[in-house]
């Protein structure tokens, strides 16, 4: 016991530290972002964008699918260009042709190389000094780069418009045309975008070849090219994770394993009769279930939209389910019901834990479940119609679709669904506060419980931090407070406790090892994956040490999971310790294959993007989709559908059961999700690679790529495991169906038994 109270005085001073330095982080980031201009204007008075417009442009963007539609420094989808770099680059090709045209009277391509050469080097020099003035509020353009800049607001306004000239581009951007109809809108978007391309290649004060984002995107043209501290940081990361990992390996080969305990004769939980609230929390997960196979028949969709932009096999889908809203619906369902299952999972166990039901529980599980249907229909609903009818950048922010990924929802509904969690962790709690106060062995775990489902409910207001005019890199950052923390932080210590409480109960771990074990995971974990954070922020307008510090912790992240293979081994000699715990089969073998995406999938395909030399080249491409799907389906969704299983094992009558059908979505879910990784996403995100190397990131995010017979491809080579995995979530379906069927049939059965008596 003293040991474990050491620990948690550990985690207690790790998170407040590092909490303390990521807040401070924050301020850096608010005092140093790239300064919103009042105007930019040219030196002989040419007007180009004026004050309000670059913020109202960020909200025409956002509206318009934001970070469904394309991507900017890097953050949103892989199919549209990042919009940052397309206008740099198409900037810089119109100034120097400006200048051919001015100086030699001809196209830039038929200069001499001397020409050449000359009007390159002076590219570079125009294109780097910044020239804002912080008196003023104001950019100043010289007259040649003023008519560059022209060229390009034509070619966006014509885009976000209706230009039949750009019909098929916007078909292979997988954009509509009409995207902006309001007139004002339209002209601010030129200026956000603008203003994100200045950014990115100029220096920031009182430095040289130091742009605002840190020199990303990758482009030659204008020396965009990656710092030395990205290199020198991605080394001493690489150092540090392999010395943490030797470090981790030593300290677990020199600690006293006790092993695990001899198990029960039979099953623990045989007796267990379900309370009315467990049993209100069975159609939590039938509407997991329909969520995913919704997410899914999205996700087919929306890959589809790579090689027909505007169709499905021939079909016009896009005129009522554009790309925006199927990427936003296939990744929010994706968080949803992630949640969902875990969320139900809490309100399950927390009676069975504590042997107390409490007054009003099943009404208030009953109304939780009420209210967060009506949020995601609600805003899945209104973002639809908000983005089908233009609605405007008031309705998409308040009530549509907000346009950030992972986090697209109108405000109205983050705010109920903020108030939906913090009543779940009442509930959580009311059920949980017997075996709380109740000195017990596993109580360290309940407690851990109990915290991580404190801070899922209170970090959730990260959601709630910024506003419509908000500037772009505190957007970012606060969004990544709420995607890396909230999912990827304190979901993953829950459900790390969740299972270790299960294991404990079916007598499988000891509860003393598992106090101490979870607790340290935790600090392991949260020690790295806090300022871990960092590394999605390296290029968002953020200050150098930024990635230092990003690069350090985000390796440590990689540590943890390490080990997690070893544990998911003895997971899979838990499963045939007794043969009672094969009833639990296929529960222990999602936890299992937990383990493995969590190697495979948070970690090689996570670190290899990690690193900022590595990110600098592959942010915003197929590698980052590999590795999302890879680490969110693999690590997130196996263990929602795992702790779905163990809670319908005790929700549905036993004979009901078919472990031929939990056998077969399993191994169709993984099966498939490796084809379509390993067949489809990396080697896509590897050719983009290559082409942001070699051309630059616009390149790599330009039709001539995404677009190329290589790459449509690829997409193609998505259908086998796209259809696999589809297979897996039709199983999963039909086995929760004739758990249904079976519950009622046994219910029937009872009824008529009782009537003869």
């Amino acid at each position: 016991m003293h040991a474990t109270r050491k620990l948690w005085t550990w985690l207690a001073v790790i998170c407040a530290t590092s909490f303390a330095v990521l807040g401070w982080v924050g301020t850096e980031i608010y005092l140093t972002a790239p300064p919103i201009p009042k105007q930019v204007i040219s030196t002989t008075g040419t007007v180009l964008f004026s004050d309000g417009q670059v913020q109202r442009g960020q909200q025409a963007w956002l509206s318009a699918g934001g970070q469904q539609l394309g991507s900017v420094w890097g953050h949103g989808s892989y199919l549209a260009p990042d919009w940052s770099a397309d206008w740099l680059h198409r900037e810089a090709l119109a100034l120097r042709a400006v200048w051919a045209q001015r100086d030699f009277g001809k196209p830039f391509e038929q200069l001499s190389m001397g020409q050449q050469g000359d009007l390159n080097a002076r590219l570079k020099g125009e294109m780097r000094r910044n020239t804002y003035d912080a008196a003023t509020g104001v950019i100043t353009l010289s007259p040649e780069r003023t008519e560059a800049v022209q060229q390009v607001i034509k070619h966006y306004t014509d885009l976000f418009g209706g230009a039949p000239a750009l019909d098929k581009l916007r078909e292979q951007y997988a954009m509509t045309a009409g995207t902006l109809p309001d007139p004002a809108d339209l002209r601010a978007l030129p200026a956000f975008i603008f203003w994100s391309a200045w950014a990115a290649a100029t220096d920031r004060p009182h430095e040289t070849d130091l742009s605002y984002t840190s020199n990303w995107p990758h482009e030659p043209l204008v020396d965009n090219t990656p710092t030395a501290g990205a290199g020198i940081w991605s080394i001493a990361s690489i150092i540090f994770m392999i010395a943490a990992i030797a470090g981790m390996i030593f300290y677990h080969s020199a600690a006293k394993d006790e092993g695990d305990p001899a198990p029960p004769k039979k099953d623990p939980l045989f007796d267990l009769k379900p309370t009315p609230s467990m049993k209100a929390t069975r159609k939590y997960f039938y509407v997991v279930i329909g969520l995913i196979m919704a997410q899914v028949g999205m996700g087919v969709v929306t890959a589809h939209y790579a090689v027909e932009g505007q169709s499905f096999f021939g079909f016009p889908l896009a005129q009522i389910l554009p790309f925006t809203v199927s990427r936003t619906i296939h990744t929010q369902f994706a968080v949803l019901w992630i949640a969902t299952a875990w969320l139900a999972t809490g309100l399950y166990i927390a009676p069975a834990i504590s042997g107390h039901e409490p007054k009003y529980q099943k009404l208030g599980v009953n109304l939780l479940f009420y209210a967060l249907l009506i949020i995601v229909v609600g805003s899945t609903a209104f973002g639809w119609i908000g983005s089908l009818q233009h609605l405007g950048n008031n309705f998409s922010f308040w009530i549509g679709n907000q346009g950030l990924e992972f986090t697209s929802m109108g405000r109205i509904w983050q705010i109920l669904l903020f108030v939906g969690l913090l009543f779940w962790v009442l509930l959580l709690g009311r059920g949980l506060m017997p075996a709380l106060k109740t000195p017990s062995e596993s109580r360290g775990l309940i407690a851990m419980v109990f915290l991580a489902a404190l801070c899922i409910g209170g970090f959730y207001a990260t959601s709630l931090t910024w506003g419509q005019k908000t500037h772009y890199s505190m957007v970012e950052y606060w969004r990544w407070w709420l995607v890396h923390l909230w999912v990827e932080g304190f979901f993953e210590v829950f459900a790390t406790a969740v299972i270790a409480l299960l294991f404990t109960r079916l007598g499988l771990i000891r509860a003393v090892t598992a106090n101490s074990a979870i607790v340290l995971e935790t600090i392991v974990f949260l020690f790295g994956g806090i300022l871990g954070t960092l590394h999605h922020l390296y290029f968002t307008g953020t200050p150098t040490f930024v990635i230092a510090i990003g690069a350090m912790f985000s390796a440590l992240e990689v540590v943890p999971l390490a080990m997690i293979g070893i544990e998911a081994w003895r997971n899979y000699g838990r499963s045939k310790s007794a043969p009672w715990v094969q009833t639990y089969k296929w529960p222990i073998m999602c936890f299992i294959a937990v383990g493995f995406w969590n190697v495979v999938g948070a970690g090689l395909l996570g670190f290899s993007i990690n690193t900022p030399i590595a990110l600098y080249y592959m942010q915003g491409m197929n590698m980052t989709a590999a590795h999302g799907h890879a680490a969110l389906f693999g690590v997130y969704g196996m263990l929602g559908i795992g702790l779905l299983l163990f809670c319908l094992r005790g929700l549905s009558p036993r004979e009901a059961w078919s472990d031929r059908l939990a056998q077969l979505m399993f191994w169709s879910l993984n099966i498939g999700l490796a084809m379509m990784v390993f067949m489809s996403l990396v080697p896509a995100g590897i050719y983009q690679a290559w082409a942001s190397i070699t051309k630059g990131m616009w390149f790599a995010r330009s039709p001539a790529v995404v677009h190329s017979d290589f790459m449509e491809t690829l997409v193609w080579m998505r259908v086998p495991g796209d259809v696999v995995f589809a297979m897996g979530t039709v199983f999963l379906a039909w086995f929760a169906i004739r758990l249904l069927r079976g519950g009622r049939e046994s219910r029937l059965a009872l009824t008529g038994q009782e009537v003869i008596s």
